[in-house]
């Protein structure tokens, strides 16, 4: 059986600070859906940090092909996304953002040190959320008259399908939730009822 959960947060991190020969890293973690929600959280970093050099950050949005990307902004190449992004795999969370804010202290670090500083800067961050698990759903369209009612919400009930909108026009549009594992069987429960239509919604 596929597996149909995947692990993210759902609330901001705390501001957690690493330390290393003078630099600060002020890291954070944020949940995100979009490059857009990307852009507005480093946005209000850059407000709140005004005086930082360096807002390297990495993110992984998406469940079953997720996109990420990590930036060094600035930093010597892989020094910085790379080792943030390392630890989203290593919590295997996704749908998140990890930034950490880099304040120069006077002593270059080097590669290896600003690998391992931008790495325990995203780690803290991440331990400092709440990982929570969440289930993989489905979305349908169902279509049918108002005489079919009863019988359609018996299944939504039964089989606790989660109805997220309704629209009771001419006929009865509901949009329903499923857990990807159940899609397959409420599918052909719906489909083989009598003038009932279902679409999975892409």
């Amino acid at each position: 059986m596929k597996e149909d959960t995947y692990n993210t947060i759902d609330k901001p991190s705390k501001e957690i600070l690493f330390k290393e020969k003078g630099s600060k890293f002020f890291g954070y973690a944020f949940p995100v859906l979009s490059e857009e929600e990307v852009k507005v959280n480093l946005e209000e970093l850059k407000k709140k940090h005004h005086s930082a050099r360096h807002f390297c950050y990495a993110y992984q949005i998406g469940i079953e092909k997720p996109q990420y990307r990590a930036n060094d902004d600035g930093e010597p190449n892989n020094s910085a996304g790379l080792p943030i992004y390392g630890q989203i795999q290593s919590f295997d969370v996704t749908n998140i953002l990890i930034v950490s804010v880099r304040y120069f202290g006077g002593t270059k670090l080097g590669v290896g040190g600003l690998i391992s500083a931008y790495k325990n800067s995203a780690q803290l961050a991440i331990e400092a959320c709440e990982i929570i698990k969440k289930t993989i759903n489905i979305k349908f369209k169902l279509i049918f008259d108002y005489e079919l009612m009863n019988n359609v919400m018996r299944i939504i009930k039964e089989k606790k399908i989660q109805i997220i909108d309704q629209n009771l026009d001419l006929k009865c549009n509901y949009l329903i939730s499923i857990r990807k594992k159940e899609a397959d069987s409420i599918y052909q429960i719906f489909n083989n009822m009598f003038k009932v239509e279902i679409k999975k919604c892409v």
